[in-house]
C-alpha cells in the first residue's frame, strides 16, 4: 500500500593527465604466469555478447557482481551497496530518496544533477532507460537478483543512444520450491520487511513473486521515505522455447532535505537547509510495468539458430514539490515550483542469431517510445499573511513531451584462429524528441528535433595462454540531449532549445585478463574523446538550460583483483584513475538572472561530477571457531568537482565497513541467515554526493554517519 508522508497534497582541484608510466605499470602487473584457471574464469556473461561467453573470453571490460556479494552488501535497497567494487563505475548514494542515485561510468553520466543519464539500464532485459537517455534504478529488485553485469567502454555503444556504460540486473532462477521471509532494521529508523515465493507450477513452468516494504526516518530532518516494491516472474521452458513474463510495481514517497552550501556543510552536515522545511519539499513516485521475453531455438545444422522477441510497457507518475520562492515564479515564463507528469512508455525488440561458417551473427530491430503529460504548478496559494507554501497552486505549465527511438543492429563474433577472435558490430538509429505546448499564455514552447546516429565497434581478443587474454577495442558513440535539456531556451524566450547538437564520442580500450587458481586480475586502460559535449549554461529558479561546451577528453586506467590466499581467506581490490577534462573553454552563468553567459570555464578544467581516483577493498575471513564470515571493507574516493568553474569540490574520503554473515540449517527444510553490518565504522564526515552546478550553491549531500544494520532471512523449502 502507498502511504503518503505528508497530508499536504502528496501525490502519486584540476586533474592532471594520467602518467603513462602508471598505465605501463598496470599492464605490466599482469604478466603471463601459467597455472590452473580459477572459478571466475568460467563465469559466463551475456551483456555485450552475441551469446553467453566466459568473462575471460569477452573482448571488453565487464564485471559481474554475484548473489553472495549482493547479499553481503546490505538490505538490497540501493545499487550503491554492492557496485562500489566495480572499477570505473561510481555509484553515489545521495541519502535522499526524493532523488535517484548518482551514477557515472568513466565519467559518462556525471553531469546529471538528478536521476541517471548517459547510461543504459536493464532489469531482466527490460530497459529502465527511456529513449531520451534518462533512467531510474529505484525499482530494481536487488534482493531477488542473481547477478548484476556492468559493461564499460567501447562495446556499450551497441546498446544505442546514451550508452556510456551498461548496468544489467538478472533475477535469480527458480531451482526449488521455497518461501523466504526477511527483516531488516538499522540506523536512521530503517525498517524493511521482505517476502519471496518461488515454486514450480508444472513441468517446465515456474513462478516467483516478491514483495518488500521499506520505511526510513533518515539521519537528516525532512528525509523520511517509504517504498513498496512488488515483482512477479513467470517462466516456461520447453525443448526449444523459453518464455518469461515479468510484472513489477513500485510506489515511493520521500521527503527532500535538499543539499547544503559549503558553510552549512562545514557547520553541521546533519542539518537540513531551512527551505526544505519551509516548502515541505517532497516527491511521490508510482510505476507499474510488464514485459515479455521469448526465445526460440532451431534444431539441426541450419544457419538460423535462434530468434527472440522482447515486449514491454509501463506507466510512471511523478509529483515533486520544490523549494522555489514565490517571487521567483513571478515572471510569466516560469513553470512553477511543482513538477507533475504522467508517463506512458513501451518498446519492442526482435532479434535473430545465425551461424555463418565459423562466425556467430546476431541482427535485430528495436523500437522504444515514451510520452509524458507534463504539468507545472505554483507551490503556494494566497498572498501575504494568508499565503501557504508547499502546496499545489495555479497551473503554470501544460505540455506533451515525446521521445521515440527506432534502431537496427548487428553484431558478429568470428574466431580468426585458435587463440584469436574478432568481434564487431554496429547500431544505427534515429531518436525523435518533441514538445507540444498546451499552455500558451506564456508563449509557445512547442518544438521538435531528430538525431541520427551510427555506432560502430570493433574488438579483438587474443588468448596467449589458457588463463591469460588480451583485448583491444574501438568505437564511436552518441548521446542525444534529454527532453529536460531541450525544455528551455538559454535566452529566456519561448520555444525548444533547438541549438543543442548530439554528443559524439570516440572510445579506445586496451585490457588484460589473467586467471589463475586463487588469483584473478583484470587491468584496462582507455581513452575517450567527445565533441559537442552537453553542459549547463544556466541553473537558477528551479530550471536549467544547456549548451554545447565543445570537446572533452576522458582517459584512465582500471584494476580489479581477487585473491584467495587460503581456504579461510579471500580478498578483493579495485582501483580507478580518471582524467576527465574540458579541452575547449566556454562561458556559463553562475548568478541569477543571467541570459548571456558571463563566467569563463577554462580549458583543462575537470568535468563536473568526476573524481580523479577511487578504490575499494575487502578482506573476508571464515575463522572456523565461529559460524559465518567476517569481513572488513574499505572505500576511498577522490575529490568530486561540484561546478564547471572548479571553485567548489567535495573533499575526498576513505570509509571502513565491518560485516558478519552466517547461515544455519535449522532442519532439512529450513534455514536461517543473519547479516550484521557497521558502515562508516570510524564515523567519518563526508559528502556522499554532489548536486552539480546547483544554482543556489547547495552542492553538498552529506554521507551517512556510522550506521548499523541487522538483517534476518528465513528460508523454507518443500
Amino acid at each position: 500500500m502507498f502511504i503518503p508522508l505528508s497530508t499536504r497534497g502528496l501525490r502519486p582541484a584540476r586533474a592532471h593527465r594520467l602518467p603513462m608510466h602508471l598505465i605501463g605499470a598496470v599492464l605490466a602487473a599482469v604478466s603471463p604466469i601459467a597455472g590452473a584457471q580459477s572459478e571466475l574464469a568460467q563465469a559466463v556473461v551475456v551483456t555485450g555478447s552475441v551469446q553467453g561467453q566466459r568473462s575471460l573470453d569477452a573482448p571488453f571490460a565487464i564485471t559481474s557482481v554475484g548473489i553472495e556479494d549482493l547479499r553481503n552488501a546490505g538490505p538490497g535497497i540501493n545499487l550503491s551497496e554492492a557496485l562500489a567494487r566495480v572499477p570505473g563505475l561510481v555509484v553515489s548514494n545521495r541519502n535522499n530518496y526524493a532523488q535517484d542515485l548518482q551514477i557515472s561510468s568513466r565519467g559518462f553520466g556525471a553531469r546529471a544533477a538528478f536521476g541517471v543519464r548517459g547510461l543504459r539500464l536493464y532489469t531482466d532485459g527490460i530497459p529502465a532507460t527511456m529513449p531520451d537517455g534518462q533512467g531510474q534504478v529505484a525499482h530494481f529488485d536487488l534482493a531477488g537478483a542473481q547477478r548484476i553485469e556492468v559493461l564499460r567502454g567501447p562495446f556499450s555503444v551497441l546498446y544505442g543512444n546514451s550508452s556510456g556504460g551498461v548496468i544489467a540486473m538478472f533475477s535469480e532462477a527458480v531451482r526449488e520450491p521455497r518461501v523466504e521471509l526477511g527483516l531488516d532494521a538499522g540506523s536512521a529508523g530503517l525498517r524493511q520487511a521482505r517476502m519471496r515465493l518461488a515454486t514450480p507450477l508444472a513441468p517446465g513452468l515456474d513462478l516467483q513473486a516478491s514483495l518488500s516494504d521499506m520505511t526510513l526516518d533518515g539521519f537528516r530532518p525532512q528525509s523520511e521515505a517509504h517504498r513498496t516494491l512488488g515483482n512477479a516472474r513467470l517462466a516456461w521452458v520447453s525443448d526449444r522455447d523459453r518464455l518469461t513474463v515479468l510484472l513489477s510495481s513500485h510506489e515511493q514517497s520521500a521527503q527532500d532535505p535538499l543539499g547544503l552550501t559549503r558553510a552549512q556543510f562545514d557547520a553541521d552536515p546533519t542539518q537540513t537547509t531551512p527551505q526544505a522545511r519551509q516548502f515541505d519539499t517532497r516527491k511521490a513516485i508510482a510505476q507499474t510495468q510488464g514485459g515479455l521475453n521469448w526465445r526460440h531455438q532451431f534444431g539441426g545444422e541450419g544457419v538460423l539458430r535462434e530468434t527472440g522477441l522482447t515486449l514491454y510497457q509501463g506507466v510512471r507518475s511523478v509529483t515533486q514539490w520544490q523549494a522555489i520562492a514565490p517571487a521567483v515564479q513571478t515572471p510569466v515564463r516560469h513553470g512553477g515550483g511543482v513538477v507533475d507528469f504522467d508517463r506512458d512508455y513501451r518498446g519492442a525488440e526482435a532479434r535473430s542469431t545465425w551461424r555463418l561458417g565459423a562466425a556467430d551473427v546476431v541482427a535485430g530491430l528495436n523500437y522504444e517510445t515514451q510520452q509524458d503529460q507534463r504539468r507545472g504548478y505554483e507551490n503556494f496559494t494566497g498572498t501575504g499573511a494568508a499565503q501557504v507554501l508547499g502546496v499545489t497552486g495555479k497551473l503554470r505549465r501544460d505540455e506533451t513531451n515525446q521521445a521515440t527511438t527506432r534502431e537496427a543492429f548487428a553484431q558478429l563474433e568470428w574466431p580468426l584462429a585458435d587463440a584469436l577472435a574478432l568481434t564487431g558490430g554496429v547500431r544505427t538509429g534515429r531518436v525523435s524528441l518533441s514538445t507540444s505546448d498546451h499552455f500558451l499564455g506564456n508563449g509557445d514552447d512547442s518544438g521538435a528535433l531528430a538525431y541520427r546516429y551510427t555506432n560502430p565497434v570493433l574488438g579483438l581478443r587474443w588468448r596467449l595462454q589458457p588463463g591469460w587474454a588480451l583485448h583491444a577495442s574501438a568505437a564511436r558513440g552518441f548521446e542525444s540531449p534529454t527532453l529536460g535539456e531541450l525544455a528551455y531556451r538559454p535566452d529566456g524566450k519561448a520555444g525548444f532549445n533547438d541549438g543543442l547538437s548530439g554528443q559524439t564520442s570516440r572510445q579506445f580500450e586496451l585490457g588484460s585478463k589473467w586467471r589463475l587458481s586463487g588469483l584473478d586480475i583484470d587491468a584496462t586502460v582507455f581513452a575517450v574523446d567527445t565533441e559537442h559535449e552537453i553542459g549547463v549554461q544556466t541553473n537558477s529558479g528551479g530550471r536549467s538550460t544547456f549548451q554545447d561546451v565543445g570537446r572533452t577528453r576522458r582517459q584512465g586506467a582500471e584494476l580489479a583483483l581477487q585473491w584467495k590466499p587460503a581456504a579461510a581467506w579471500r580478498t578483493q581490490f579495485s582501483a580507478s584513475w580518471l582524467s576527465a577534462t574540458y579541452r575547449d573553454g566556454f562561458t556559463t552563468c553562475t548568478a541569477s538572472p543571467c541570459t548571456v553567459p558571463n563566467v569563463k570555464v577554462a580549458a583543462g578544467n575537470r568535468i563536473v561530477g568526476t573524481q580523479a581516483a577511487s578504490a575499494w577493498a575487502e578482506a573476508a575471513w571464515q575463522p572456523g571457531w565461529m559460524p559465518g564470515e567476517l569481513a572488513l571493507e574499505w572505500r576511498a574516493m577522490g575529490r568530486t568537482q561540484a561546478n564547471d568553474i572548479n571553485t567548489e569540490q567535495a573533499g575526498g574520503y576513505a570509509l571502513a565497513h565491518l560485516r558478519w554473515r552466517a547461515q544455519w540449517s535449522l532442519s532439512a527444510a529450513d534455514a536461517l541467515e543473519l547479516l550484521a553490518r557497521v558502515d562508516n565504522l570510524f564515523d567519518r564526515v563526508h559528502a556522499g554526493s554532489v548536486i552539480v552546478n546547483d544554482g543556489n550553491g547547495r552542492y553538498f549531500e552529506p554521507g551517512a554517519q556510522r550506521s548499523l544494520l541487522l538483517s534476518a532471512r528465513w528460508i523454507h523449502r518443500w
